[in-house]
């Protein structure tokens, strides 16, 4: 009998075998994939994600809908438990893991491209086929109640919480006195996340973000691009605030911050994700980047070995410090340490120094080469298409306010959501003739 319930179908999607949606720990063949990219060699056999050819039984009409259905159906599916150092993984999907495409909601508070938690920017998100959101979190430490509550009213617009950036510990990033007692409260704020179910908080390990050097460009029809000159600021001084810190200094503070509070997120069932340095300037007013290089990234990981000791994945920071990031998403991807992945193009002149932001479809970056080494990797948390170009449709809102100089709004991340999207179903179908088998 043919079977077509989504019951059905999720008991197929755990069942391990040579097909489509086999998910053993040693079987990376799970995804269909056509080989027909950057080649018009027509005579070349149709491969799955790994570059092996497909056995025709791989290819029934019905595992074909089924995975051209897995973007959709992923929403709604139970959550499962995957076993890490005895805590339970609570973002792992059921069915054979794929990114989930998220966008940013801010809390409250001023204009955001997307708006804040209310059901005007709920609706916004939710139109555009997003399910999953990120957001800053409030001043630690976090109260579970407060989580709870938002994660609650999100709940009500059909949305998920998957990610909330953390900030508040200046002392900890400059090594001051006072910093125990703020690595405390981002403990307490670590529980609270583990308590409501929140999968993955982001932070940052400045010792100053190089915002200065951004400038705009003008890019195709007049859209606004983000340049960066490292020319332009490398000679900035310190600001007295901040100081300056060499590289040993910056990793001997993090290095005390990771043996804090890696135990308690593998305790609570979090991860942790660290944003790299952006812009990766060689030096920020003085002060030397640890996250600025990957050397670095590989450095972070091996201080606490952990999966809660991961990396925001940015592409488009990989690409400007000069590096491939398919080769770079497949080295932190098989250490199951990308816990976050921002999705986005660049064009570089200089590695580090002198680059353009660019729309996410005409960069350096091959995007679906990126899409599709996470699919392999079986990466199943959130993809953020951030950093939208400036478009006349957003700039002409009386109340548009960019982040960035040539950054763009509401209309900009729609087109970064689509372009996204269809990466990656090109990356859970077949471009090739479809030759239709029997079902299993």
């Amino acid at each position: 009998m043919r079977r077509t319930s989504v019951d059905t179908y999720l008991l197929e999607l755990n069942t391990r075998s040579e097909g489509v949606f086999a998910d053993g720990a040693e079987d990376p063949h799970y995804i269909l994939q056509s080989t027909q990219e950057e080649t018009a060699d027509s005579t070349r056999p149709i491969e799955n994600c790994s570059g092996e050819p497909l056995k025709k039984y791989d290819l029934s009409r019905r595992k074909l809908l089924q995975v051209m259905g897995a973007t959709t159906l992923s929403a709604s599916f139970p959550i499962g438990e995957v076993r890490n150092s005895g805590v339970v993984d609570r973002d792992a999907p059921e069915m054979s893991r794929i990114p989930k495409i998220a966008l940013e909601l801010s809390r409250a508070g001023p204009y955001f491209a997307t708006g804040t938690v209310d059901e005007a920017g709920m609706r916004r998100v939710k139109q555009l086929g997003v399910n999953d959101v990120l957001m800053g979190g409030p001043p630690i430490p976090w109260l579970e109640r407060d989580l709870r509550a938002l994660a609650d009213k999100l709940k009500t617009g059909g949305l998920a919480l998957g990610n909330m950036m953390i900030t508040g510990f200046p002392k900890t990033l400059y090594g001051k006195p006072g910093r125990d007692e703020e690595i405390e409260k981002v403990q307490q704020s670590i529980r609270a996340a583990g308590s409501v179910g929140l999968p993955v908080i982001e932070y940052n390990f400045y010792a100053h973000r190089l915002v200065e050097g951004y400038y705009g460009e003008t890019g195709r029809g007049g859209a606004g691009l983000t340049a960066f000159d490292y020319d332009r600021v490398k000679d900035l001084p310190p600001l007295p605030e901040e100081g300056a810190h060499d590289l040993e200094e910056m990793w001997k503070n993090i290095t005390y911050f990771l043996r804090a509070v890696i135990p308690i997120a593998e305790e609570s069932g979090v991860r942790l994700a660290l944003h790299p340095n952006d812009p990766p300037a060689p030096l920020s007013r003085g002060s030397q980047q640890i996250m600025g290089s990957v050397e670095g990234w590989k450095r972070l990981i091996d201080i606490v070995p952990s999966t809660s000791n991961g990396i925001t994945f940015d592409c488009g920071v990989t690409r400007e410090m000069g590096q491939d990031p398919e080769q770079v998403c497949r080295y932190f991807g098989s250490k199951d340490v990308i816990n976050h992945v921002h999705y986005r193009n660049v064009r570089v002149q200089a590695p580090n120094e002198k680059y353009t932001e660019v729309f996410i479809d005409e960069g350096v970056n091959d995007m679906h080469r990126v899409m599709k080494e996470l699919v392999r990797q079986k990466y199943s948390r959130l993809i953020y298409p951030e950093h939208p170009r400036a478009l006349d449709y957003d700039r002409e809102r009386p109340d548009f306010k960019p982040y960035y100089p040539g950054g763009g709004g509401y209309a900009a991340y729609a087109y970064n959501v689509g372009y996204t999207r269809a990466m990656l179903q090109a990356c859970l179908t077949t471009l090739n003739e479809i030759s239709a088998g029997p079902s299993v």
